[in-house]
């Protein structure tokens, strides 16, 4: 591992920062109303991104460089490619939706799009938390713009103030918590601050402090409860494609930093930490589920579906601390398969609720999903893959996702807790089901409207439905990924 400047290593996000410039320029002199040409050069610049990672990957190219500053290993190339093909499927769902909205006039959508992403990117490969600080705002910023880039649309624009404001508050507790850590280790690079915890040599009340802020800060970036206040109403009142780009590339990025300041930098207070986390994902199973029951926003459900989700996640994060080295490496790599899967699953169901939206018609109620089956078959059997994965049923991913989280849960100890997270799984099946339900029995409302979709937004549907049933099927490619990256990334 080098410490030196080598701007190979960071060949993804030099790509990235010159494409979005391009982008940009080419906005600013073009009068074209669906800015075609700059979607197309979107994805092409998406399409390279994947090839550069997955060279990068394949060659087994990793190191460390700006002396310290951005890595590049395993984990951020896995990360990196899934946030590449979630923002590429997200623009192409909500394509037709932005071009009916008029979102496309001022052609910011691609521009902060990418922009965002280049925040993901420098968050996955932060080895400093300087630099972790500075792509979660490049990332947040330009998100922020993008919620409220319908500005005639006062609910989006509540929706901005809103995670503007929240966003900002969580920036301030992970900004507090970062400088205890360096006032008591004296030192922002994530693994020189994980050998000082490791030698004894930091004070321990300042960093216990610390981490109780840090700790604030990334359950906020995660949606995770009680600091999920943000996630029903960001998700609502944004217009459906933002929602997508809010709700699947940035999980892995926080997922990412997540990792890195937890178990890179600060795995000697995991007797610390590990109790926080257990709270917090017992607090989002029970909030999340418990609330979704009474939601009859399709979008509001799927927010605290989130919420309870990220409750799994940390739980995988939880049994990683007493799990042994080898054990540790299994359930770290479990929670990344179950970020990874829960990614998919979210692009597949805002997916369906962009391809149902048309002009003057917002599929948010679950009620909109009336007679789907009736409609179109094919499309009503995807929500019902999308809804018995989310559930956790077998032969769906989501089941194999859940399995993979509580069996080091177990072996950690956990038996109770893995217990709790089952029953409120079950309190979960209910609102899933209800979906399938009225996609299915119920009969449709008002006048039925035919599928307005492309063949790409079709066709990627399908592939999207398909791979819940393939990776539920066929898991261990993807887990031996998962488990191999962090391990290699991490040094477990």
């Amino acid at each position: 591992m080098q410490t030196s400047i080598d701007f190979a290593l960071a060949a993804p996000e030099i790509i990235l920062l010159v494409m979005g410039a391009v982008v940009l320029l080419i906005d600013a002199v073009s009068d074209h109303p669906t800015r075609f040409f700059t979607y197309l050069l979107s994805l092409a610049t998406l399409v390279v991104l994947t090839i550069v990672s997955a060279l990068q990957w394949s060659n087994g190219v990793t190191g460390r460089t700006f002396d310290g500053l951005f890595v590049t290993d395993g984990l951020s190339h896995l990360l990196k490619i899934a946030s590449y093909i979630a923002v590429g499927v997200t623009l192409v769902y909500g394509r037709l939706y932005s071009q009916s909205r008029d979102m496309l006039r001022g052609g910011e959508l691609y521009v902060l799009a990418l922009f965002a992403l280049l925040g993901q990117m420098v968050m996955i490969s932060a080895g400093n938390l300087l630099s972790i600080y500075l792509g979660l705002e490049l990332m947040s910023l330009a998100l922020y713009a993008l919620i409220a880039l319908r500005r005639d649309d006062t609910t989006a624009t509540e929706a901005a103030m809103k995670y503007f404001v929240l966003g900002a508050l969580a920036s301030g507790f992970l900004l507090y918590g970062m400088s205890m850590i360096y006032g008591s280790t004296g030192h922002l690079d994530l693994q020189q601050v994980g050998a000082v915890i490791a030698a004894g040599k930091a004070h321990k009340l300042a960093l216990v402090f610390g981490v109780v802020f840090i700790v604030a800060g990334l359950a906020f970036k995660l949606g995770a409860a009680p600091f999920h206040m943000w996630v029903p109403d960001v998700y609502h009142g944004s217009p459906t494609a933002v929602t997508l780009l809010l709700g699947a590339a940035p999980k892995l990025a926080a997922f990412a930093m997540t990792l890195r300041v937890l178990i890179e930098a600060l795995h000697g207070l995991a007797t610390d930490w590990q109790p926080m986390l257990l709270i917090l994902a017992v607090l989002s199973l029970a909030i999340g589920n418990i609330t979704a029951i009474a939601q009859s926003n399709f979008k509001r459900m799927l927010a605290y579906s989130t919420i309870s989700h990220m409750g799994f996640v940390l739980l995988g994060l939880s049994a990683g601390v007493v799990a042994g080295r080898e054990g540790s490496a299994g359930a770290y790599g479990a929670a990344l398969f179950y970020m990874v899967t829960y990614v998919l699953t979210t692009l597949g169901s805002f997916g369906i609720v962009l391809l149902l939206s048309r002009d003057g018609f917002e599929c948010e109620n679950i009620d909109d999903l009336k007679g789907l089956n009736r409609r179109s078959p094919w499309h009503a059997f995807i929500v019902l893959l999308l809804m018995v994965s989310l559930t956790g049923l077998p032969p769906t991913v989501g089941f194999y996702a859940k399995l993979a989280v509580l069996q080091p849960l177990i072996q950690a100890g956990h038996v109770t807790i893995a217990v709790i997270a089952v029953l409120f799984s079950l309190i979960g099946a209910f609102y899933y089901l209800r979906v399938v339900k009225v996609v299915y029995f119920d009969e449709p409302v008002g006048e039925s409207q035919p599928l307005r979709a492309t063949c790409a937004q079709r066709g990627l549907m399908s592939i999207n439905g398909a791979l819940l049933l393939i990776l539920g099927l066929v898991p261990g490619g993807l887990m031996a990924a998962c488990i191999r990256a962090v391990q290699t990334s991490l040094g477990l």
